[in-house]
């Protein structure tokens, strides 16, 4: 049995080379190799803790798959998430592994630029602020706004202390009233736009009450 493995052992290794020479040329025919741009997230923030910052918005990603993958390939099939469950408060850096991307099958990452993120936290605030609402247009002619109610009048905003700090009232979107002879109550969601907080009430109730033509 020795006898028969040993001989021509030259020529057996030859040809198991040329196998392997073969199956990774043939394997890697048709293969290309593409970067692209991949927004980062967050994921996992713990509760009782605010991101205030990160310094990378954009990570570079180079991928290998066949030809007809890469031509194909959707970047909104592509997402980098970096998880932040260990955060604490503070500055930390995360890096970004090849387990924070999902990407179709067929593909793989070949590098990851750049590799670590530098994320800073803070405490999260809450903070009870007063409810205004708008209004907008006039009542029908001859008619006047007697009174304006909102229910809820105060809400609680949670966010980081710089923020909140800054916010000690929250307008609804306008409620329009232009032409109306009559009392008017409607739902207005809270305008948070440009604020960096989140309220758990996002809708408070308008009443206008409209009276008659004034004497």
């Amino acid at each position: 049995m020795k006898k028969i493995f040993l001989e021509n052992l030259g020529l057996k290794i030859v040809s198991v080379l040329l196998a392997i020479v073969l199956w990774i040329f043939v394997t890697s025919r048709g293969q290309a190799e593409m970067s692209i741009d991949v927004p980062l997230e967050f994921a996992n923030i713990p509760q009782g803790l605010e991101m205030v910052n990160h310094n990378v918005k954009m990570v570079t990603l180079t991928i290998k798959a066949q030809e007809g993958l890469i031509k194909n390939l959707q970047p909104s099939s592509v997402r980098v998430s970096v998880d932040l469950s260990k955060a604490k408060k503070g500055e930390g850096l995360y890096y970004v592994q090849r387990d924070n991307v999902k990407i179709p099958h067929g593909f793989v990452v070949t590098s990851i630029e750049p590799s670590a993120v530098k994320v800073i936290t803070a405490e999260t605030v809450t903070k009870m602020v007063r409810v205004v609402p708008v209004v907008a247009g006039e009542p029908a002619e001859g008619y006047h706004i007697k009174s304006i109610e909102v229910d809820p009048q105060t809400v609680i905003i949670e966010g980081v202390r710089s923020e909140t700090a800054r916010i000690g009232t929250l307008k609804t979107e306008p409620v329009d009233i232009a032409g109306v002879n009559e009392t008017v109550t409607q739902d207005a969601k809270l305008d948070l736009e440009g604020r960096n907080v989140r309220s758990k009430t996002n809708v408070v109730s308008v009443r206008i009450v409209i009276g008659g033509p004034k004497k």
